[in-house]
């Protein structure tokens, strides 16, 4: 019995001092980085980059300052809101997950209210620069951007269907043609084919990841790919995914939009690609799932820059 109560209160030390702990780490960051954290910068870094993509593609030559530094603030700003709102809508199973369990909502560094006043001033600015400084049609298709992400697909389609990222995946898609709208002004085949190409590269890049969690989403009630559908079901469908991507990849220089520089990037990309997406499917290690979701990040942002150095190194 006595050994019993010792053991018991060792532990319960134990346990408060990881507590205070964590706390002491926790209080060691600056605010404003728990802010930052919310807003998803490296997400958000690559749905600039396309968009600062399709903003060059759409003129021949440079993009004027006054136009390109409110068009990259106001879509960063609002796709950070739109970032936050996420975590703001999904700290309750976000508090259950492993891979989120230690964001700052969940972990109460940051309140809900203060929370939902960071992402409403970042919209609120957002929409302004871009209303003001771009063009109204962009400061929309953004705004529109935010409610497909944060809204539709958070706050419905996630909980509601496995086919939520395919179907939620369009607003993720919308950056290169908000690049090309606000030095345009208008919507161009072009510019859709580039949210095209983003689009079909989503599903296979996220199902890679969900496969790596897949137990999560389950304890959560998620109802993501593998979680439905079985995870050799989901190997399946990434791989018909790359395979369409392959195609659709394809289309800028079948359609005139690029030249040999893009084909020949855009070939090496997606056999690499494939080689993940098939290793995946008939012969994957442990580490396969979150091999591939690591390289389509790497995949998406080359294939870009490969479109914008073709752009300017072969016009």
């Amino acid at each position: 019995m006595s050994k019993t109560i010792t053991d018991t209160g060792a532990a319960k030390s134990l346990s408060t001092d990881n507590r205070a702990e964590s706390v002491s780490v926790s209080s060691s960051v600056p605010l404003w980085r728990e802010y930052y954290e919310i807003t998803k910068p490296r997400v958000v870094a690559l749905l600039v980059l396309t968009a600062l993509v399709g903003m060059c593609l759409a003129l021949p030559g440079a993009i004027p300052a006054s136009i390109m530094v409110p068009s990259i603030a106001g879509i960063w700003l609002l796709s950070s809101a739109s970032a936050a709102i996420n975590h703001i809508v999904d700290q309750q199973i976000d508090a259950k997950m492993a891979r989120t369990s230690k964001r700052p909502l969940p972990n109460g560094r940051i309140t809900t209210n203060n929370a939902i006043v960071f992402a409403a001033i970042l919209s609120v600015i957002g929409f302004t620069l871009l209303y003001v400084w771009v063009n109204p049609l962009t400061a929309w298709l953004t705004l529109s951007g935010l409610v497909g992400y944060s809204v539709i697909y958070t706050m419905y389609l996630k909980r509601a269907t496995p086919q939520n990222i395919t179907i939620g995946g369009l607003a993720g898609a919308i950056p290169p043609l908000l690049g090309w709208t606000s030095v345009t002004n208008e919507i161009h085949p072009h510019a859709l084919l580039l949210v095209l190409l983003v689009f079909t590269w989503t599903p296979p890049h996220f199902w890679a990841l969900a496969i790596h969690r897949r137990d999560d989403y389950a304890k959560v009630n998620i109802p993501m790919l593998p979680v439905t559908h079985g995870i050799n079901f989901t190997k399946t469908q990434i791989l018909l995914y790359t395979v369409l991507l392959f195609i659709v990849s394809l289309i800028p220089y079948l359609v005139g939009m690029s030249s040999w520089l893009y084909l020949l990037g855009a070939v090496v990309l997606n056999v690499i690609f494939l080689g993940y997406a098939w290793k995946l499917k008939f012969n994957a290690e442990q580490d396969t799932a979150m091999q591939t979701f690591r390289f389509s990040i790497v995949h998406l942002m080359l294939l870009f820059v490969i479109l914008l150095a073709d752009h300017y190194l072969l016009p």
